[in-house]
This record gives structure tokens, sequence and C-alpha cells, in this order.
């Protein structure tokens, strides 16, 4: 039997669930009667992970904003790994946002994860691995713990565990 277990913590987005979401969302946005005669429109741009959304104006880049955010509920996609980006006037009058996809846990988030995890006070070790963190324990119940209180704590990504051992 192993003396230590351990699980890692990352923040990952399956793109062909995103890629699913965005088609649908782009169905959805012909058939509906608001959007008859507009060139709103929702883009996704897969090498650089960014969803580009045009409306003609605020009300229906909401709508745009709410018909994507409802793809991606229903695909079983974190809207916590959608990044807004301000809105920028485009052609013609209409208004451009874009959307970056927030795939892995960069440094800052990280280190902020590892703190968040310290004062717990749950007694385990944080080690920042790359796009992950490793959580090392000497107790099953401690990983497990760890797991129940990360996911009652609101995160500002979408978080995964694996490697569980």
């Amino acid at each position: 039997m192993a003396d230590k277990f351990s699980f890692d913590i990352v923040s990952e987005v399956n793109m062909m669930e995103v890629d699913n979401a965005v088609n649908q969302a782009q169905k959805e946005l012909v058939n509906r009667f608001d959007f008859k005669g507009s060139k709103s429109a929702i883009e996704l741009n897969k090498n650089d992970k960014k969803i580009t959304l045009i409306a003609d104006d605020d009300y229906k880049m909401k709508a745009l904003k709410d018909i994507l955010e409802g793809r991606f509920a229903k695909r079983g996609v974190s809207i916590k790994s959608l990044n807004y980006r301000a809105q920028e006037n485009a052609f013609e009058g209409y208004i451009r946002q874009t959307a970056e996809i927030v795939s892995g846990l960069p440094l800052d988030k990280a280190k902020e994860l590892a703190k968040l995890i310290r004062d717990s006070k749950i007694k385990v070790q944080t080690q920042i691995d790359g796009e992950k963190v490793k959580i090392i324990s000497p107790k099953k119940d401690d990983l497990q713990q760890v797991i129940a209180y990360l996911k009652e704590v609101s995160f500002s990504l979408p978080l995964q565990f694996t490697n569980y051992r």
C-alpha cells in the first residue's frame, strides 16, 4: 500500500463540445424571429480558442451571449471557461465582442488555488506542476475533503480532478 495518495487539479475544456455548442448556437440564431434580417453572427476560431460575437446593438449582443451560454450549459461545458473581452465598434455601426476559451491553469490562478487550499487548514501538500496543481496526502480522507471543499468554493475557472491515486 502506498504511503502517499495524490490527485491533480486541472482546468480543461473539451473543444469538440465547444464546437458542437457553437454550431447549435448558430442554428438557433438562424431560426430566431428576433434575429431575422440581422447580420448577427457567432464564429469560432479553433486555433486561437476564441469565439467572436457580432450584433446590431446591445440588446442583440446580450441575446447572443444568452444563446451561446445556454448551448454551453446544455453541452456540459462550463461558462466559467469563457473570458469576455470589452465590446468594440465594428463595421457599419455593429458591435463585436470576443470571448476567449480559457484552458489550463495559468500560474497566477494555480498559486491562488494553492493558497485557497492552504487556507482551508486541511493537512495536504500542494505542488504547482505546469498547468496543474498536485495535491498529496498520507490520508485519502484529506484528499476527499479537498475535493468537497473546492466544489463548494466558487473559483473563477472550471476545475476537474484527475489522476486520483
